[in-house]
C-alpha cells in the first residue's frame, strides 16, 4: 500500500515536472522532452518558434565590417609622392666623345597642389664646365650637353619657387608619417667611364700595411676580450664586446649568436656603420642563421649615459674639424684617424674568427658610405673575407679631385698624399678572392663621385665583381623609377640547364618535384638579372 502511494506520488510529480517543461521555452532546442509524445503535437509546433533563435545565428555576418577595415590599409599604401622624372636619349654610360647628351625632366606633383614653381637645373662635369637655367614646372625641361673625353656629367634638377628657393612639399612615408622635403633629381651620364684611371699609389703601399699588421700582432687580445651579455631575445643572445687593439681605443661593437648554435656551423657577417657621431645601440633581434657583429668606427664604450657620449665625440675631433677631416692629422698615415679605424676593424675580424661557432669558410663584410669604405679595407687586408657588399663607397680616388680635376661635392676629405694608403681604389687591387659587389653607385652622388667608384670597380683584382649604377641617385636619395645599369663579371650561364631539367622531374615524382622546383628557381633568377647589362671591363 505504501509502495503504491509512493508510486502515485512519484508519477504525479513527474507529470507536474513535464507540464512545467512543456510550458517553458528555454529547453525547447534540446531533444530531452521527446518522451511526452502524446502531447508532442502542439509543443512540437512550438519548436518552430525556435526560428527567432536562428536570427542571433545570423549575427556572425557582423564580421563584414572587419573585412572592410582590413582592406582600408591596402588602399592607403598607394601614395602619389611628388617627384621629378628624368630620362636620357640613350643609356647613361654609353655616350661617345662629343656626342650630344639629351636629358628630359618632367614634374609629377602627385597628390600635392601645383603652384608657381620652376624646374631649375645645374650642369657640371669632369670637364669643369657648368651652366644653369630653369623652365616653368608645368613644362618639360630639356638639357643638352656633351663631353669630349672619358668622364662623367652631372645635371641636378630642383623644384624651386619664383625666388629660386627649393620648394618643400609634403610627402607621406611608408609608415604613414608626413614630412616636408625638397623635390630633386640627380642625373648623370658618362663617356667611356671604363677608361678612367687612378692617379698612382705609394711605392711602399704593401710595406706600409705589413708594418701596421705587425703593430696589430704586438697587441695580444686572446683572453683579454670583454664580452658581456646585454639581453636574450627569441632567437639568441646579444653581447657588448670590447677587444684590445693598437691605438688609443679598443674595437667595440655588438655581437649576436643564435640559440643552440653548434661548433663550426655558422657564417660570420661583420657590418660597418656610416659616418657620424652616433651612440651605438644594441640590435633588437638575432638572425638565427649567422654570427653577426656590428663594429662602430670610433672605439666608443657601449651602454654609457648621454654625458659620456657628448664628451667622447668632442674628444675625437680637432678644434676645426670633425673626425678624420683634419689635413694636418692626415699627413701622418700611422697616426691619423683612419689608421685607428683599420686597426680596430682587423682586430674585430681576428676575434670573430676565434669563435667556435664559425664554420671556418664564410666571412661576409658589408656597409654603406663610410661603412662601404671599411668593407673594401676588410676585403683587401684580410683574405679570409669571402663576400664584400659595399654601397656608395666613400673616399674613392681622393687624389682625383686635385690631380685629375675630376668633379666632387660636399663631405669630401681634403686630399693629402698620406691618404693614398687608405684609398679604396688602391685597396681594390689587393682584393683577389672575395666576391665584391658595389651595391649602389649613384650617377648623381658627388659625396662619393661616380668617377671614383668606377676606378675602384675597375681596379678590383677579384674574378667576381659587380657594380650597380643608379640613375637619378645622390648619396642619400634613390628615385622611385630610373635606369639601373649593372656590370658584372659573374657568369650564371652554367645554371640555366638546371631550370630546364626541373620540369622533367615532375612526372617521375609529382609531389617531390613540385616542392623542389620553386627552391631551385630563385638561385638562378638573381644572377640572370645581373647579366642584363654586360660588363664593359
Amino acid at each position: 500500500m505504501f509502495a503504491r502511494e509512493k508510486t502515485l506520488v512519484t508519477a504525479l510529480a513527474m507529470g507536474l515536472l513535464m507540464t512545467a517543461c512543456m510550458n517553458s521555452q528555454k529547453p525547447e532546442p534540446k531533444p530531452e522532452p521527446q518522451p511526452a509524445k502524446p502531447a508532442a503535437a502542439k509543443p512540437a509546433a512550438k519548436p518552430a518558434a525556435a526560428k527567432p533563435a536562428a536570427k542571433p545565428a545570423a549575427k556572425p555576418a557582423a564580421a563584414k565590417p572587419a573585412v572592410k577595415k582590413a582592406a582600408k590599409p591596402a588602399v592607403k599604401k598607394v601614395i602619389q609622392t611628388p617627384q621629378i622624372i628624368g630620362v636620357t636619349n640613350k643609356s647613361a654610360l654609353s655616350y661617345q666623345p662629343g656626342e650630344e647628351m639629351v636629358y628630359t625632366f618632367k614634374m609629377d606633383f602627385g597628390a600635392a597642389k601645383p603652384g608657381q614653381y620652376f624646374l631649375s637645373y645645374l650642369r657640371r662635369g669632369d670637364d669643369n664646365k657648368r651652366f644653369s637655367g630653369k623652365v616653368p614646372a608645368d613644362q618639360p625641361l630639356v638639357v643638352k650637353t656633351s663631353l669630349d673625353k672619358p668622364g662623367f656629367v652631372s645635371v641636378d634638377v630642383t623644384l624651386v619657387d619664383a625666388k629660386g628657393k627649393p620648394v618643400m612639399l609634403d610627402i607621406t612615408l611608408p609608415n604613414g608619417k608626413k614630412m616636408k622635403r625638397a623635390v630633386r633629381y640627380f642625373a648623370g651620364t658618362a663617356v667611356h667611364p671604363e677608361k678612367l684611371t687612378d692617379c698612382g699609389e705609394p711605392a711602399d703601399f704593401d710595406a706600409f700595411w705589413a708594418r701596421q699588421k705587425k703593430r696589430l700582432a704586438e697587441v695580444p687580445f686572446q683572453g683579454k676580450v670583454d664580452q658581456k651579455l646585454v639581453k636574450t631575445v627569441k632567437n639568441g643572445k646579444i653581447y657588448a664586446v670590447s677587444i684590445p687593439a693598437p691605438g688609443p681605443r679598443p674595437a667595440t661593437g655588438y655581437l649576436t649568436i643564435p640559440n643552440n648554435a653548434k661548433p663550426k656551423s655558422l657564417p660570420i657577417v661583420i657590418s660597418f656603420i656610416g659616418y657620424g657621431n652616433h651612440k651605438q645601440t644594441p640590435p633588437g633581434w638575432v638572425n638565427p642563421r649567422v654570427i653577426s657583429f656590428t663594429l662602430n668606427a670610433h672605439g666608443q664604450k657601449l651602454g654609457q649615459d648621454a654625458e659620456y657620449y657628448k664628451k667622447f665625440f668632442a674628444s675625437i675631433r680637432t678644434p676645426k674639424y670633425s673626425y678624420a677631416f683634419d689635413p694636418e692629422q692626415n699627413k701622418d698615415p700611422e697616426n691619423c684617424f683612419f689608421n685607428g679605424m683599420v686597426m680596430r676593424l682587423l682586430r674585430a675580424m681576428e676575434y670573430l674568427k676565434t669563435l667556435p661557432e664559425w664554420n671556418g669558410r664564410t666571412l661576409i663584410a658589408q656597409g654603406g658610405s663610410q661603412g662601404g669604405l671599411q668593407t673594401i679595407w676588410a676585403a683587401a687586408l684580410d683574405q679570409d673575407v669571402t663576400v664584400a657588399n659595399s654601397s656608395i663607397t666613400w673616399c674613392c680616388d681622393l687624389a682625383g679631385t686635385e690631380k685629375a680635376k675630376r668633379l666632387s661635392g660636399g663631405w669630401r676629405i681634403k686630399y693629402v698624399p698620406a691618404l693614398d694608403y687608405f684609398d679604396p681604389v688602391f685597396m681594390a687591387k689587393r682584393i683577389k678572392k672575395a666576391d665584391v659587389t658595389i651595391t649602389r653607385a649613384g650617377l648623381g652622388d658627388y659625396i662619393c663621385p661616380p668617377s671614383g667608384l668606377m676606378i675602384c670597380y675597375k681596379n678590383l683584382a677579384t674574378p667576381t665583381k659587380t657594380i650597380r649604377w643608379v640613375q637619378g641617385s645622390s648619396h642619400g636619395f634613390v628615385p622611385k623609377k630610373s635606369e639601373v645599369i649593372v656590370w658584372t663579371t659573374k657568369k650564371p650561364a652554367p645554371k640555366k640547364p638546371a631550370v630546364k631539367k626541373a620540369p622533367a622531374k615532375k612526372p617521375a615524382a609529382k609531389k617531390p618535384a613540385v616542392k623542389k622546383a620553386p627552391a631551385k628557381k630563385p638561385a638562378v633568377k638573381n644572377p640572370t638579372e645581373q647579366q642584363a647589362n654586360p660588363p664593359m671591363i
